[in-house]
């Protein structure tokens, strides 16, 4: 007898570096089961503690490049220098495993896969302002001050795509951050099931709400100011 596949709810998570992506993402693991998490390739060398298979695949250039040729990537992208992509394997993993599927890529990469997957939720995570990044860029301590600099260049660009993802969620406070994006995956769960919610549901769809791109344009303005990144007028329909 054969069963049907599970399609894989795809769960697309963007951020400027710095904003504090991983934690969120690290914590969104820890507490909602059947996720499965995408580890990136990359060619760039490991910081810190980092170590192969847990963060990053690290691979050479010619490895990467080879894989390219190969079409093994559902996306990829030069970053700094550095090359990083998602390997189609995770979603064929995830689908065998009836699992949802977790994507921690740039916007660049997030482009490309919601080509090729249009029904992909995507959430862009922003710093509540500009100095706010800084001082948390600084204080990883990883980074030479041209490097922050770069960085903080390339958040701006960044952020200027905000109006592509589903969700926003502005990363203030990290409890609230936490259960706020706990709520939209779960939310999104039960609508990709066809199911409605419940009663019971009702704090996920609210939390879950309140982040869509539709209703948080007017908090977003000073953010937006404090980069420089031009308001976006007109609204847009949630999906």
């Amino acid at each position: 007898m054969s069963f049907p596949v599970h399609e894989p709810v795809v769960y697309i998570i963007s951020a400027p570096s710095g904003s504090g992506k991983s934690t969120l993402v690290n914590e969104l693991l820890k507490s909602v089961p059947d996720l499965e998490f995408s580890i990136s390739y990359t060619t760039r060398a490991p910081r810190g503690s980092e170590t192969n298979g847990r963060q990053y695949y690290f691979v050479s250039r010619l490895e990467f490049e080879t894989m390219i040729k190969h079409d093994d990537f559902l996306e990829h992208a030069e970053v700094f220098g550095n090359y990083y992509g998602t390997a189609r394997r995770f979603m064929d993993d995830a689908e065998k495993k009836g699992r949802d599927l977790l994507l921690d890529i740039d916007v660049q990469g997030a482009k490309q896969i919601q080509e090729k997957l249009p029904r992909a939720v995507s959430i862009f995570i922003l710093p509540p302002d500009r100095k706010t990044l800084e001082e948390r860029l600084r204080k990883r301590g990883e980074d030479r001050e041209e490097v922050i600099h770069r960085r903080l260049v390339t958040a701006s660009r960044e952020i200027e795509d905000f109006t592509r993802y589903n969700y926003i969620l502005v990363n203030d406070r990290l409890e609230d951050s936490i259960e706020s994006l706990r709520a939209i995956v779960r939310f999104e769960r039960i609508l990709h099931s066809g199911q409605t919610p419940s009663k019971e549901d009702a704090k996920i769809v609210t939390l879950a709400d309140h982040c869509r791109l539709a209703n948080v344009r007017g908090r977003l303005q000073p953010i937006l100011a404090s980069f420089r990144v031009p308001a976006v007028p007109g609204e847009v329909s949630p999906r």
